[in-house]
């Protein structure tokens, strides 16, 4: 199966509020942004030399949301977050996130091969992010061999499942679904 580019799209946060709905894209967005300007938040996050750490913050309308601390060179694997939107802003140092502008079926397959121009790649200084819909795989990395990067993260509906893919030139791979009680 080939797999071709395709654009995501935003809602407005009045139309969602107005609607009485649940948190959107922007929504999620605007509470990193506010989120990763508390200082005395980002500066309590322990941070590990060894690997990530993360803290569980309340989100806006029920969303799931996170404080996470990046070592240098950690990073995320190839990932989805399966029918939840999703936004993320570096807090301090830098994040690159690489994606793939495409819409991947949801289900019944294990492999794809990916079209040419599907690769996307984003610095995310601090203070930059980006939110992103249902079905987005990405790979988020801190690329420092010195500094830590701190980020906020909130997806909606709390994540119902995350699939992990490899990835081999422009082939992906389907490696594992994990769930909520797979993270405890």
């Amino acid at each position: 199966m080939s797999v071709s580019p395709a654009s995501p799209t935003l809602s407005s946060p009045a139309a969602a509020r107005a609607a009485g709905s649940a948190p959107t894209q922007a929504d999620l967005l605007d509470f990193v942004r506010r989120t990763a300007a508390d200082t005395a938040l980002i500066a309590s996050l322990p941070l590990d030399p060894e690997g990530r750490t993360w803290v569980r913050l309340d989100g806006p309308g029920g969303s799931e949301a996170w404080l996470i601390g990046w070592p240098p060179g950690s990073g995320t694997g190839w990932h989805d977050h399966a029918d939840s939107v999703g936004a993320f802003l570096t807090a301090s140092g830098e994040l690159a996130e690489y994606s793939l502008a495409a819409r991947l079926p949801t289900d019944g397959w294990k492999t794809l091969e990916l079209a040419e121009d599907v690769d996307r790649k984003r610095r995310l200084p601090a203070g930059e992010g980006r939110a992103f819909g249902r079905h987005h795989v990405h790979e988020v990395l801190n690329e420092s061999t010195e500094r830590h990067a701190v980020s906020v993260h909130a997806y909606y509906p709390p994540l119902p499942r995350i699939r992990r893919y490899s990835r081999t030139g422009p082939v992906l791979r389907l490696e594992q679904v994990e769930r909520p009680e797979d993270w405890q």
